[in-house]
């Protein structure tokens, strides 16, 4: 009987562990509900990052990113690194900016799974409490 409790811990340690924020994730318009775009979420020297590998609507495929600032500005959205520097905290990753592509404007952000196939993400100014979250579908 022992043994039998000690496989199912060690199963479901293993499945517990499997589950992953890094991967593609659908992103959700606020207004429509539809998917906008895609997110792949890697990691880096430790941090995750997150860029745009796919836009939903044909018509702004070639669109740039004119509003962001820095070495962002003008860049084509496509590609463009939307998360930055998030570092993991426990079963959050924070600490780190996302860049909303309309408006050019940068925030704080932290992510966390809900469940395997959602992802959490806020954008805040300041503290958390001051934000929005988005959840994210997971497209992998």
């Amino acid at each position: 009987m022992k043994n039998l409790f000690a496989f199912v811990f060690v199963i479901l340690s293993c499945y517990s562990f499997s589950q992953s924020v890094k991967g593609t994730w659908k992103t959700i318009d606020d207004k429509t509900g539809k998917a906008r775009s895609f997110v792949e979420i890697y990691e880096s020297n430790g941090k995750l990052y997150g860029k745009i590998v796919k836009i939903t609507d044909p018509n702004k495929q070639d669109v740039k990113c004119t509003k962001c600032k820095g070495d962002k500005k003008n860049k084509p959205l496509i590609g463009l690194n939307v998360i930055e520097g998030l570092e993991k905290d426990g079963d959050v990753w924070k600490d780190g900016k996302i860049t909303d592509p309309d408006t050019g404007k940068e925030y704080s952000c932290k992510i966390e799974l809900d469940g395997k196939d959602k992802l959490k993400v806020r954008g805040f100014i300041g503290f958390s409490l001051l934000g929005r979250t988005q959840v994210w579908q997971r497209a992998d």
